[in-house]
């Protein structure tokens, strides 16, 4: 998937649980890029800076794009989707059948595949990775809504996996779920506490094999030689985390990394600026994202606990419509994205043509500032004296906005806000934060920045705003995005997944946008482009997804680090190499956020995908 990328039918996880420990970080010296190179010696290794966190190397746990795109290059999947078009390819699975039912699904493993440490892979390591989600709620974290569904999943041999439906299921030939080794895996004890980051290397099926990682510095990964596709033509990839957008654009420049995908895009003034610059080639093509504001509807739980501190103006529609209509999705797409973005409508974006979805001209709620004020007013609240909105309390009307604060467009978007919401006689407070995880997961926000990487099968982003998706108590971490519980929604997502015929189900999918779109819940402002850059004298050529135009970062599969070609550039590949991360920084450039507790509880796909 990738998106951030999948949740299940909530978690037993609590909410702010933590690893405990904190590892001291240590700089013993300051190492030049050219001098880690020669260290590293003839390894071609590619740096891709990145401006989020790692949430957990867990694939049971990993929601942040950055991190189930890791996962994505360490375990394999049952199936993966083409680079050309997004259909459904072999994985692990070469085929795949289902009964006349379509309740029983029989998938054929390959004989050819094995594991990072020569061990076979075989159906038992995924009927474990299946069975251990259905009966952990802990491990349904990241991934519980795939098998939700399923009743028993059985491998009668090393080469077959047969998967029993309770009702039948649309996504099962495009199950994102990372199959992880029984024989590594089975020793885990508590899953809501394994991050997969103490041991290494760790044992994968993927193109690359996890070698080292430190919380907000790197993640560090070497070529997988037993992949069952071929090795990747880099022999080392790293990630390298950069708290700020500006110091890893200047660190493209100066050829400290190979490739920049920004949080998770990079900005137009800093993409016009890498234009034209000798070795640096700009991608921008349509993306998988979407930016949107989400609204605080009473966070609640599924034992009918509510909990948080939402604003209670937002139940109703009215004011969420009006908040709506004061939003000019078009000046956005203009002044903030300067036309590197489409205008937002559905959940889904325009690249997945068949699900999108836009309102029609009856139903859209267009910008309107005058229109926004009569429905402030039918609502009862009316201007005071000071030509502030007022409730009946005669409290004036201010929202708290979480936006992530590596994200130059949700500060942009939120001065716009001021402005728009502030001519309403509306309040805006925005609350830029390094970790929008606590306040978020704790339902203490009013709006809050929302986006998420969707999938080419668009279930897994449908299922975050179903009634199952909320925590079980308040005390627990759910799969929810922000909270919303629709009954109608609900029965409309039940039939799309059980809808095998695919125009059928693709209307089903536009009318649960439209009634996500009705509910005043979620405001989808833009659809960004993937703008990213990297430098053609480390990488001679890489695959975007689709290939025709596509993004390279947080693709839903492994084709562009997989497919990666070193330049000939005498053997460094990447500038600063592992050695680099492990001994020192850049002086000036490298901005660490220091080792710190690894917080169990998922944090906010925002400006973060998955998927």
């Amino acid at each position: 998937m990738s998106r951030p990328d999948q949740h299940g039918t909530g978690s037993a996880v609590p909410r702010l649980a933590a690893a405990a420990g904190i590892a001291a970080l240590t700089l013993t010296a300051v190492v030049a890029p050219g001098q880690a190179a020669r260290a590293d010696g003839d390894k071609k290794v590619l740096t891709v800076a990145v401006a989020q966190s790692v949430d957990s190397l867990s694939p049971f746990l990993a929601t942040r794009l950055v991190s189930t795109s890791i996962n994505r290059l360490m375990y394999e999947y049952l199936t993966d989707y083409d680079v050309e078009d997004a259909r459904p390819v072999p994985g692990l699975a070469t085929r795949w059948e289902t009964s006349a039912d379509k309740l029983t699904w029989t998938y054929t493993i390959r004989s050819d595949a094995r594991w990072s440490d020569g061990r076979r892979i075989t159906a038992e390591d995924a009927a474990w990775t299946f069975n251990t989600m259905m009966t952990d709620e802990a491990a349904a974290t990241a991934n519980g809504s795939f098998v939700a569904n399923f009743a028993k999943v059985t491998a009668p041999s090393p080469t077959e996996l047969v998967v029993r439906l309770n009702k039948p299921q649309a996504t099962m030939t495009a199950p994102d779920v990372p199959i992880v080794p029984k024989h590594v895996w089975e020793k885990v004890g508590d899953f809501s506490a394994f991050h997969n980051d103490e041991h290494f290397p760790a044992v994968g099926s993927g193109p690359f094999v996890l070698t080292g990682y430190r919380p907000d510095s790197y993640v560090r990964l070497k070529a997988n030689d037993r992949f069952w596709r071929g090795a990747p033509k880099f022999d080392e990839l790293v990630f390298r985390y950069y708290k700020d957008q500006d110091a890893a654009v200047a660190a493209l420049r100066k050829g400290e990394v190979s490739f920049v995908a920004g949080s998770p895009s990079l900005t137009p003034a800093q993409a016009d600026s890498l234009k034209g610059q000798e070795n640096i080639e700009v991608n921008d093509a349509p993306g998988r994202r979407f930016h949107a504001l989400a609204v605080n509807p009473g966070a609640r739980a599924r034992n009918g606990e509510r909990f948080g501190d939402g604003h209670p103006s937002l139940l109703d529609r009215r004011v969420r419509h009006a908040l709506f209509r004061a939003v000019d999705r078009e000046a956005l797409v203009d002044k903030v994205f300067q036309g590197h973005a489409a205008e937002g409508a559905g959940y889904i974006p325009p690249r997945f043509s068949r699900y999108f979805w836009k309102p029609s001209k009856e139903q859209e709620l267009t910008y309107d500032p005058a229109a926004a004020a009569r429905l402030l007013d039918e609502a009862g609240y009316r201007r005071n004296g000071a030509g502030k909105r007022v409730g009946k309390d005669g409290r004036p009307l201010t929202y708290r906005v979480l936006c992530h604060a590596t994200d130059p467009n949700d500060k942009a978007v939120g001065q716009y806000l001021k402005e728009w919401w502030g001519r309403l006689g509306i309040g805006v407070r925005l609350d830029c934060l390094d970790n929008v995880s606590d306040p978020w997961l704790a339902g203490t926000y009013d709006l809050a920045f929302d986006g998420w990487s969707v999938n080419p099968d668009p279930d897994f982003v449908l299922s975050l705003h179903t009634c199952a998706a909320l925590p079980a108590t308040p005390e627990d971490t759910g799969a929810t995005d922000n909270f919303i519980c629709d009954r109608t929604y609900d029965e409309l997502y039940a039939r799309q997944l059980a809808e095998y015929d695919p125009d059928k189900r693709a209307a089903l999918v536009k009318q649960l946008q439209s009634r996500l779109y009705d509910l005043g819940y979620m405001n989808v402002m833009a659809y960004p482009n993937a703008v990213e850059a990297y430098r053609t004298d480390q990488i001679a050529s890489i695959e975007t997804m689709p290939k025709a135009a596509g993004n390279i970062y947080g693709q839903d599969g492994y084709w562009s680090w997989w497919s990666a070609v070193p330049a000939d550039s005498g053997g460094s590949g990447g500038g600063a190499g592992p050695a680099a991360v492990i001994t020192g920084i850049v002086a000036g450039v490298v901005l660490l956020a220091g080792a710190g507790v690894v917080l169990a509880a998922r944090r906010r796909a925002g400006a973060e995908d998955r998927e």
